[in-house]
């Protein structure tokens, strides 16, 4: 992957606002400049309380989700893998490098913006099952 690419860049300004402990308006211009419509619908998913973490209990497990306006998206983020539409179409076809619901959970893991569900561990497979439904 090419240096300073959009994962880059949206790594680099997490971590300056983390520095300092918000995102500013010099962060959110950055981040519109270098992602436009994408970093729009990350934000309105980021206020609208819509990325999700879900821990199973016991094991710790974790599972990320960002509710789209379809269904519910299941994000991979140390895969930098989503199972939207636009990950599939776009970012497979490396027009862009991540898809808005990728940019929400880099953001919110940043933050700590999101909301964390607390499962046990019996709900695993059929939740998986049900996130991972639509792909096939």
């Amino acid at each position: 992957m090419e240096e300073n690419s959009e994962i880059d860049k949206l790594n680099n300004i997490c971590k300056e606002a983390k520095v300092e402990e918000k995102l500013t308006g010099k962060n959110l211009t950055k981040l519109y400049e270098i992602f436009g419509q994408r970093f729009t619908k990350a934000f309105e998913a980021l206020k609208e309380g819509r990325v999700k973490k879900y821990v199973f209990k016991p094991s710790g497990r974790t599972v990320w989700i960002v509710v789209g306006n379809e269904r519910d998206y299941l994000i991979m983020p140390k895969a930098e893998f989503c199972t939207c539409d636009d990950f599939y179409f776009r970012v497979l076809d490396k027009e862009v490098h991540l898809c808005y619901h990728l940019i929400a959970q880099k953001i919110a893991n940043a933050f700590a913006w999101y909301e964390t569900i607390e499962e046990r561990d019996e709900l695993y497979d059929t939740l998986m099952n049900e996130w991972k439904e639509v792909i096939i």
